[in-house]
Formats: structure tokens, C-alpha cells, sequence
């Protein structure tokens, strides 16, 4: 079947190629609505697919957003493995096609540099999630496009930033594993990076310990993977090697989801034998059992405001930097008890 062309569009709708060019680029020419009209209806009884390439050559812009997720190491895939990045990438999708952008999501490899994607897709801008190397953010400072930094701690002033406070995160989350009078709370996260997330999550678990005059004890602090397999083992070594803890503080939902199924494989039961506190409330975390206790930050709101940010940093080049620290809060539901 012959593809439909500008031509065959413009034939249609009585008018020349230019007004159809025009009216696809939304350009600043004067043109009647009632020719719009009759542009847009034929191209929809021709089934007219704008050709995207040729409009990036013509306008010198691709219409892409490059979306960025870091891999712990070479080989790993974990976007795949924590359903908070398809929370995130879904609402980062639905408020780029709002402004007509597509998104093109890449995993990075941390022995992989980034800048021959955007030179080869011509990306418009950027949306990095998490933690990078310095280099990272070097190459992008040189290349000059809108960059977003999510849950970053990078203090480069070239790029925007969005994250939540997650000092105070992880302490509100031990404070409230210690108000339930726990004293042998343990640390469940990920690999801890200098100025990431986790690392700042458990600063905040350490803060609290503190303040209720708890000593911090090394050998309750169990780092693995973001993922559910590795809450699963990380539980299922507790209850083999007997280490003294009642309540788990995790940096992830997902890797509290993972704990208590391991306490469960184990014969344990969450809370009655041992309490977990999540962070993030992922969409899964009230649907589980025991419901999740957990630290609720607003994922979606992330992803809408680094598109709202990027498309105000598109339209004014002017536009000034964003550092935005969102608000979030203890979502209380049942896999915490309170100890007598």
C-alpha cells in the first residue's frame, strides 16, 4: 500500500505543500482556521503519518526527550527489577505527549557514556534519574541541552533538580520503627553512593538512633541489590543466622515487599514476628499482604514536573535553574506492630 505524502495531503485539502509544512510545524504564518480544518480532515481520511525526521532536519529539533535510568553495575537491568521507574517513566510519557514530545529511555551501563545517544537521536533535552558519575554530568554541562536531574544530589548549578528531602525521609521512617518501641531496628537498602539516595536515607536512620539513644550496630545494616529477589535472601539470612532485629527500615518498597516474603518462606510472619516499614507507597504496596507501612513520596509528581520544567526551559532558554524538594509522609497500613 503506497504511503500517503505531504502532496497527496496538500491535493486534497486544496492548498499547497508549504501551507501543509506550515501548518504541521505550527508555524507563525497566517493561515485561516478554516484551512486548518481542511488540512486536518484530510490528513485524517488519508491516514497521513507526519514524517518526524524530516520535520526534526527542517526545525532542527527531534521532538525527543531522552529519559536516563542508571544500572548498578555492567549488565544489570535494574529498571526492570523496581516498578517505581515504570511509575515514573509512565507519567513522564503522558506529560510529554501532552506537549508533543516522545520519550526514548535508556538504561546506562556504568562503564557506558551517555552523549552518542543524544548526538545520534538529537535529543532535545533530558531527564536523568538517580546517581551518575561526575563525567556524566560533564558531557551534558558541554552539550548545552535542558537537563532535569531526579532523586540527585549533584550540586552543578547547570541543571535542574527535583527530589524529596531523604535525610528526613529515613529518619521519619526509623522514627517511627523506634515509636513503636523497636530496639533493634535494622538498614535494608541498596549499595550505598556517595551523595545518592541511600546513602542520605541512612544518615537519617543513624539521626534517629541517636536521638532515642540507641547505639548504631554495622552488622544490622544489610545492603544488596533494589530489586525483590535480593529482600527475599537479605530475610531469609536473618532468620538463618538468628541476628537480633524486630523491625526492618528499607529504602525501597520493593525490597520490603521482598522481606516480607522471605520472612514468610522462612515460617515467619510480618508484623507478628518481625515489622517492616517501606519507602516510596509504589501502587503494589496496599495491595499486598500484610498492606504496606511505607514512605509515601509523590512518583508521578516527579516525572510531571521535569516535563512541565523542560518544557518551560525549551520555549525560554533564559529560563532559571529549579531546585524543587517535594513533600511526602508515613502511609501507615499493617506491617508494623507496636511492641509491648
Amino acid at each position: 500500500m503506497k504511503k500517503t505524502t505531504l502532496k497527496d495531503v496538500a491535493e486534497r485539502a486544496g492548498v499547497s505543500k508549504a501551507t501543509v509544512s506550515y501548518i504541521l510545524n505550527n508555524s507563525n504564518k497566517p493561515i485561516t482556521e478554516e484551512t486548518k480544518a481542511r488540512v486536518k480532515k484530510a490528513m485524517e481520511e488519508l491516514n497521513y503519518v507526519p514524517d518526524l525526521g524530516a520535520a526534526s532536519l527542517t526545525n532542527k529539533t527531534s521532538k525527543m526527550i531522552g529519559v536516563v535510568i542508571p544500572q548498578t553495575e555492567p549488565g544489570s537491568q535494574l529498571m526492570f527489577h523496581n516498578s517505581f521507574y515504570s511509575e515514573i517513566i509512565s507519567s513522564i510519557e503522558y506529560y510529554a505527549r501532552k506537549i508533543g514530545y516522545h520519550i526514548l529511555i535508556s538504561g546506562t551501563n556504568v562503564d557506558e557514556s551517555y552523549i552518542k545517544h543524544v548526538y545520534e537521536r538529537n535529543l532535545d533535552a533530558v531527564i536523568a534519574i538517580g546517581v551518575y558519575p561526575d563525567e556524566f554530568f560533564d558531557q551534558f554541562r558541554k552539550i548545552g541541552i535542558p537537563a532535569v536531574l531526579i532523586d540527585s544530589y549533584c550540586k552543578d548549578e547547570s541543571f535542574h533538580n527535583i527530589r524529596i528531602d531523604d535525610e528526613l525521609g529515613g529518619y521519619l521512617a526509623t522514627k517511627y520503627m523506634l515509636d513503636k518501641h523497636h530496639k533493634k531496628v535494622g538498614f535494608l537498602s541498596g549499595k550505598m553512593k556517595e551523595d545518592g539516595v541511600i546513602k542520605k536515607r541512612h544518615e537519617g536512620y543513624k539521626r534517629a538512633l541517636s536521638e532515642y539513644g540507641i547505639r548504631y550496630d554495622k552488622d544490622l545494616i544489610f545492603e544488596g541489590e533494589v530489586d525483590f529477589d535480593s529482600g527475599i535472601d537479605i530475610a531469609e539470612r536473618i532468620v538463618k543466622d538468628s541476628i537480633p532485629v524486630s523491625g526492618i527500615v528499607t529504602t525501597a518498597d520493593v525490597l520490603a515487599i521482598g522481606a516480607i516474603k522471605g520472612f514468610h518462606k522462612m515460617g515467619k510472619n510480618v508484623p507478628a514476628d518481625y515489622s517492616v516499614i517501606g519507602f516510596d507507597d509504589l501502587e503494589i504496596s496496599k495491595y499486598i499482604t500484610p498492606g504496606l507501612t511505607t514512605i509515601k513520596q509523590d512518583i508521578y509528581g516527579k516525572g510531571r514536573l521535569a516535563v512541565e520544567i523542560l518544557s518551560r526551559s525549551l520555549e525560554d532558554k533564559s529560563y532559571p535553574k529549579q531546585d524543587i524538594i517535594i513533600p511526602f509522609e508515613v502511609i501507615e497500613r499493617e506491617s508494623v506492630r507496636e511492641l509491648q
